[in-house]
């Protein structure tokens, strides 16, 4: 499955340093120590609607991993997938009379467009399901071959049995009633007969009348679950023990708990990723968004609306990733006029010094991606900026620049702020300022 196009990526002075981040298995925020190749995994979509914010909020997060790490003078190998195959999308296009791959190769193809639009990285693997079908049914054999799933006669379907792995549960940290809890409101089937355990996830779903099924070998016809199918590519693509974990905090239980397990057991090693990130939730007017009320806020909605993607992706980038929050249209508005000042501030052709503004950002991203304190250090260059008689800028001037309240000089060799400052705008946060500015030769994802 193809990717989407690679935004520009500045090149910037120096390197960044470790990035942390906030660990959800030990509730603490910790360094992220990569080797030369930092490995990331971030679940992808379903793609049964419309990409919308609470998915853009998810991978502008992740994306600006990415670039932090590679700031960091990381090359970094992402890998995400596409969940082209599952109960919602087969209910979805039953319910339209849709075939479910023509839906899938629609809202996939739209979800490009969209990430494309909001300057996204994009991953180097990008797999979807049904691509991926022989090696997540190698891994339920194996599953099978050590113990760790049973069948159930009843439906032949394929169980992967919890206590097999002795570290389950330290994922989300969650008790036994929350996790049935969450279980049966994310997927799972809690109350299906001849089960071991309640929490035993679904490893291959016999084949149904109606619905697609492949060749599971020794399986019979089927399809995997959802959780297996992310760790057979994570473990083809990343290996065993990568470096983050990342998706939306509604994914911390059961899917990454669940993958975990399935991981611990089928390579014999553990942690299946040093860290798992969770991005919060979105709503909309402090009401959650679901498909069901109607009230989702579409990224392609607002593009044919006319809004700057560049605008709606600093909506995103006002709130830190891990924080539950509300899109309002005030805070597009605010966005906007954020984008406006900036774009002014960086027309100019001179102005304060700015090489505080990439120490700055880059101190803010490294420490948990804070992205609304780097958006402050950029506000207040632009504060400055613009408070300045324009006629009084030139090449020689050492203006004050105002930061967190207080007045400095820049520091000696920092040069022009207008060009560094939206370069940095644009390699860190993923914001393009510069108006007319040619693009270099674009940068892998």
């Amino acid at each position: 499955m193809k990717s989407w196009s690679s935004p520009h990526l500045p090149q910037l002075p120096g390197t960044g340093g470790p990035v942390s981040l906030h660990d959800s298995a030990s509730r603490s925020v910790r360094a992220t120590s990569p080797g030369p190749v930092a490995r990331l995994y971030v679940c992808g979509i379903t793609p049964y609607d419309a990409t919308h914010m609470g998915h853009a909020s998810t991978y502008i997060a992740f994306d600006l991993l990415v670039r932090a790490w590679r700031d960091a003078g990381h090359e970094v190998r992402y890998v995400q997938n596409v969940t082209d195959v599952d109960d919602p999308l087969l209910e979805r296009a039953a319910a339209t009379g849709e075939d479910w791959r023509d839906l899938a190769v629609r809202e996939t193809d739209l979800f490009r467009e969209d990430m494309t639009a909001l300057s996204v990285v994009p991953p180097d693997v990008y797999l979807g399901a049904v691509e991926t079908v022989p090696q997540a049914a190698a891994a339920v054999r194996e599953l099978v071959r050590r113990g760790a799933a049973y069948r159930l006669p009843a439906t032949g379907d394929v169980y992967f049995d919890v206590s097999a792995d002795d570290r389950f549960g330290g994922v989300g940290g969650y008790d036994d009633a929350t996790m049935r809890q969450l279980f049966a409101e994310r997927g799972g089937d809690p109350g299906t007969r001849g089960k071991r355990s309640p929490l035993d996830p679904v490893l291959w779903r016999a084949a149904r009348e109606g619905e697609p099924s492949w060749d599971g070998g020794d399986l019979g016809a089927g399809r995997p679950g959802w959780h297996i199918e992310c760790v057979a590519i994570a473990l083809e693509h990343l290996g065993p023990g990568f470096d983050v974990q990342g998706g939306g905090s509604d994914l911390v239980f059961p899917h990454h708990e669940m993958g975990a397990s399935h991981a611990h057991v089928l390579t014999g090693t553990a942690p299946y990723a040093q860290a798992y990130a969770h991005g919060g939730m979105v709503a909309l007017d402090g009401e959650k968004m679901s498909k069901s009320r109607g009230n989702l806020v579409l990224v392609s909605s607002l593009r044919r609306a006319g809004e700057d993607p560049a605008a709606v992706r600093l909506a995103v980038l006002a709130h830190h990733y891990r924080d539950d929050w509300s899109w309002t249209e005030d805070g597009l508005a605010g966005a906007r006029e954020r984008l406006a000042r900036w774009r002014a501030a960086v027309a100019r052709p001179e102005g304060p010094g700015a090489r505080h503004v990439l120490d700055g950002v880059r101190r803010r991203l490294a420490d948990d991606l804070d992205a609304p304190g780097a958006l402050a250090v950029v506000d207040a260059w632009a504060d400055a900026q613009l408070a300045q008689d324009p006629a009084d800028q030139h090449p020689a001037a050492q203006h004050p620049v105002a930061q967190g309240g207080a007045t400095q000089a820049p520091a000696a060799g920092e040069g022009s702020g207008p060009a560094l400052v939206a370069d940095v705008v644009e390699a860190l946060l993923g914001v393009r300022l510069g108006a007319g500015r040619e693009d270099g030769p674009a940068t892998r994802g």
